[in-house]
């Protein structure tokens, strides 16, 4: 019963090795060729392994899971987890593209410009650096001169509004997060009559914020509309 074991594991930690080796750009954006390669991996490598009964494929799972976890101890290891997750690699440094890291990486100048639109940093001399991380996601460090001011650059000082609790969602009351909020379906059934929403099920969305007794509220196929 036990036979097939070792083969799966095998298999799978050579399955995980050729991802790697594939690059981290097959991660990043799945084209057509990446999904296709990814895909045929899988079926091409546990197609010869026959699971016939349920044992098998108790024991197939557990030692599978435990092959994971032990992989992911040995990420921890500083010496060692470069070489089975990898590092980041620098695409763009101080505005300018890096061709050799692009090659290096599979990463094509397509797909990085294409990321970058996406991320919102259509030109790239506004970026100082843009990494492609192990996991594929691709990381961008505007300069300074393009960077999002915030509150803290003008030094001021602005007050904590909580975060948006949702009370109803699709005419469901959130009773759990209405205790987050301390506070009983009674209340908001009274917040919502006052207001002239009757019926709860006609509601799609309805928060508040967690320092505010003000409710946001969204019918169906309706814009949303703020009722303090």
């Amino acid at each position: 019963m036990l036979t097939f074991l070792p083969l799966l594991l095998l298999v799978f930690v050579l399955y995980i090795i050729v991802i790697r080796l594939l690059g981290k750009s097959a991660l990043a954006q799945l084209t057509p060729h990446d999904f296709a390669a990814l895909f045929f991996l899988a079926y091409v490598a546990f197609q010869p392994i026959k699971i016939e009964t349920y044992w098998q494929s108790f024991i197939g799972i557990i030692g599978i899971g435990v092959t994971h976890l032990f992989i992911s101890k040995l990420t921890l290891n500083n010496r060692i987890k470069h070489w089975i997750i990898g590092e980041p690699t620098v695409l763009v440094r101080h505005g300018k593209i890096l061709p050799n890291n692009l090659r290096k990486s599979h990463f094509s100048l397509s797909e990085l410009l294409s990321v970058l639109r996406t991320s919102g940093h259509a030109h790239v001399a506004s970026i100082e650096y843009a990494f492609l991380e192990p996991n594929g996601d691709v990381s961008v460090i505007p300069k300074r001169e393009y960077a999002a001011v915030t509150p803290a650059d003008l030094h001021l000082e602005k007050d904590y509004e909580g975060i948006p609790i949702a009370v109803i969602v699709e005419g469901v009351i959130q009773k759990r997060n209405l205790q987050l909020i301390n506070k009983e379906v009674t209340w908001l059934e009274e917040m919502l009559h006052e207001r002239g929403f009757n019926n709860i099920h006609d509601i799609f969305f309805a928060y508040c914020l967690e320092n505010d007794d003000a409710l946001e509220v969204m019918l169906y196929e309706q814009s949303p509309r703020s009722e303090a």
